[in-house]
């Protein structure tokens, strides 16, 4: 049965698409790295270097956002996902870092997996919205990757 609903679904859009190409290339790029350092160290930079082509207010909040995750979670370690900086234990991603101008979003978003132990009872939010990452809000960021970590 046909439907002329223009609700139905078209397929992922260009933004997603794009995320998911992003995703293949940071596997295969990964998978050619050497030594646990190595990987480490390249991860990292790639990460740096995504930050760096980000807009500017998604650029300044990136890097304030990796600034605060790198000191005050030293256990996460820094890769790419999905195109996005992000933090992983153990390979597993805890938290990342969504621009607004990666999917056409009104906020750039700090986001964080079911790895991470922020749970709460019975409901706790797992992605917060960014529009200016003050002194303030540094300190919210710390609290809840350490949380996250703990």
């Amino acid at each position: 049965m046909t439907s002329t609903d223009s609700s139905t679904h078209q397929g992922f859009t260009a933004e997603e698409r794009a995320a998911m190409k992003d995703h293949a290339q940071e596997l295969k790029a990964a998978a050619r790295r050497g030594t646990r350092a190595d990987k480490a160290a390249e991860a990292e930079r790639d990460v740096l270097a995504k930050i760096a082509e980000m807009q500017d207010s998604d650029r300044i909040m990136a890097e304030r956002v990796h600034a605060v995750i790198t000191a005050d979670a030293p256990v996460l370690a820094p890769k790419l996902w999905y195109g996005m900086p992000a933090y992983a234990l153990d390979g597993k991603v805890v938290c990342f870092f969504q621009s607004a101008a990666k999917f056409k979003a009104r906020y750039a978003t700090l986001g964080f997996s079911d790895q991470a132990k922020l749970d709460e009872g019975t409901m706790w939010a797992a992605g917060f919205a960014l529009t200016e990452v003050t002194p303030e809000v540094e300190v919210r960021i710390s609290a809840l990757v350490k949380q996250a970590v703990s």
